[in-house]
């Protein structure tokens, strides 16, 4: 009995996190979005009023929503497979590479993951600045711009992704990198008596072996791009013209700035919602290819 039971303490720490951090402020945000709760309702529970479905009604109705839905939509689209495409390709680059120039790399491509999203926003901003920032120095030898980065609503959503993907790439890149390692030897071995080229092993060998893993880092990533919060908060405010407002950060601004607790607990929730169906969407289809294949 006592060998049955050891299991379950060696994972109820991580439970016990998992409820404290994760699964009862949902229930808490869930019941929230049915109420008025303000910051004066914080300090008086008797003065927050429950509303029912007035927070979902108005929120659906609502036209910033819509536009931070619709960006929210346009960075996961646009952002989550330059995100898996560049991280797996600069993988197998550093893998195959042949001297210390390659080793280099996979600490210039991992630095911007573990850089301070602050620093990292500062530094891009006067990138972007129309007037004495270096990337439309650049371009005015190739008589282009100026461009108006993170001023413009044509340009603001994919600014922010540059910045995104380039900060994202480093710790997906070591994912794909640690599996590719784990592929045994003996599959290129054979392969090349075959002779299969390299882009042939990569294609043939290296990619079909890296199912699992290209599945984690698309979940991964899509739960990340779904929260987007930094880059258009630090940078833009959600600016200009809500043209780059997220739904992490128009929930933000309802809740901490507008002091609607209740109507951005709302806003969480359908945020949630939305991320359950896609990862849902995703396993279903790991699942079917497993099948598949067996």
């Amino acid at each position: 009995m006592k060998k049955s039971k050891s299991p379950y303490f060696f994972i109820a720490p991580a439970v016990a996190l998992l409820l404290v951090f994760s699964i009862i402020p949902i229930f808490i945000a869930v019941t929230i979005s049915f109420t008025d709760m303000s910051l004066a309702g914080l300090a008086d529970f008797s003065r927050i009023n429950f509303v029912g479905f007035d927070n979902y009604l108005t929120i659906f109705n609502d036209k910033v929503f819509a536009q931070a839905m619709f960006n929210t939509a346009y960075y996961v689209i646009i952002g989550v497979p330059l995100v898996i495409i560049s991280s797996l390709a600069l993988a197998i680059m550093i893998n195959f590479g042949e001297n210390k120039f390659f080793s280099f790399m996979r600490l210039v491509f991992y630095s911007p993951s573990i850089t301070n999203t602050v620093a990292v926003s500062v530094v891009w901003m006067y990138l972007y600045n129309p007037t004495i920032g270096l990337l439309n120095h650049l371009l005015s030898y190739l008589h282009v711009g100026p461009i108006m980065w993170l001023t413009d609503p044509s340009t603001s959503k994919i600014s922010l992704i540059i910045i995104a993907v380039w900060k994202a790439i480093g710790l997906n890149m070591l994912i794909f990198l640690a599996a590719i390692q784990g592929i045994p030897k003996e599959y290129y071995e054979a392969a090349e008596i075959d002779g299969a080229n390299k882009w042939q092993q990569i294609l043939k060998i290296t990619v079909p072996l890296l199912k699992f893993s290209i599945f984690f880092v698309t979940v991964t990533t899509l739960i990340g791009w779904f929260q987007f919060f930094d880059e258009p908060f630090v940078m833009t405010k959600g600016g200009p013209l809500d043209s780059t407002l997220s739904v992490a950060l128009f929930i933000y601004q309802r809740g901490f700035q507008y002091n609607k607790f209740g109507y951005a607990a709302a806003g969480s929730v359908i945020l949630f919602i939305a991320i359950i169906i896609v990862t849902s969407i995703q396993m279903k289809i790991q699942t079917k290819q497993k099948e598949n294949e067996g």
